[in-house]
């Protein structure tokens, strides 16, 4: 191909004529939107090149998600960090492929937002367990309080749509979650100052949810 890279033409596709990332309300939504677009459209014309399903996507992102919780459990953190970016990837354009590909279903949309939950799940009581298991209760609470808030989070969300109020308001959603626990794995000694973070802003997302939607009912 000349003058052009493969990644340029993949997918039929030039990288720039990629659409960018979808526009996060959250704290950090906008600012990552901006900093990763253009990785963001060389990943999404690399996978609609490899024509990978986006199925194939959510269902491998529990999956690396699930062996960065038991890499959690047994002290590879650094391991960890990388199965739970992979994991973090995977969730992210699994619907930036099926929106691509003009195939974006409501069972898609229902089992990512199920299978978020279970990541959230696996991650926050993984280290519940290795916390608690070393006998360190202000971090192993701080776990345990980051998981109740993120689940609550969602299940707030998920009864005032089915009341008819849709809610994006919250200053810390999923992606701040994750970037925390990435940067808690990246760095020694950063984990409990990260799931401080995550409790107090998970708790003032909660309450800015609960408003949201009884203004809204």
């Amino acid at each position: 191909m000349t003058g052009r890279s493969h990644a340029e033409t993949a997918g039929g596709a030039r990288v720039r004529d990629m659409p960018a990332p979808r526009r996060n309300e959250s704290a950090a939504g906008g600012a990552l939107g901006w900093i990763f677009r253009w990785p963001y459209r060389g990943i999404l014309a690399f996978l609609l090149w490899t024509r990978v399903k986006p199925w194939q996507l959510t269902a491998a992102a529990p999956f690396l998600i699930l062996i960065a919780g038991i890499l959690i459990v047994t002290g590879d953190w650094f391991a960890a960090f990388w199965a739970l970016f992979a994991g973090a990837l995977c969730d992210v354009f699994d619907g930036s492929v099926a929106r691509a590909r003009g195939e974006v279903k409501r069972s898609g949309a229902f089992m990512d937002s199920v299978l978020d939950r279970v990541a959230d799940a696996i991650l926050f009581s993984a280290l519940f367990w290795v916390y608690a298991s070393r006998g360190e209760e202000v971090p192993a609470i701080l776990a345990l309080v980051t998981l109740f808030v993120s689940l609550s989070v969602s299940y707030v969300r998920a009864e005032a749509e089915a009341a008819g109020v849709a809610l994006t308001e919250g200053l810390f959603q999923r992606l701040e979650r994750i970037v925390a626990l990435l940067i808690g794995l990246a760095i020694p000694g950063a984990m409990v100052p990260m799931l401080a973070l995550l409790a107090v802003l998970g708790t003032v997302t909660l309450v800015q949810r609960i408003y949201a939607a009884l203004r809204g009912v």
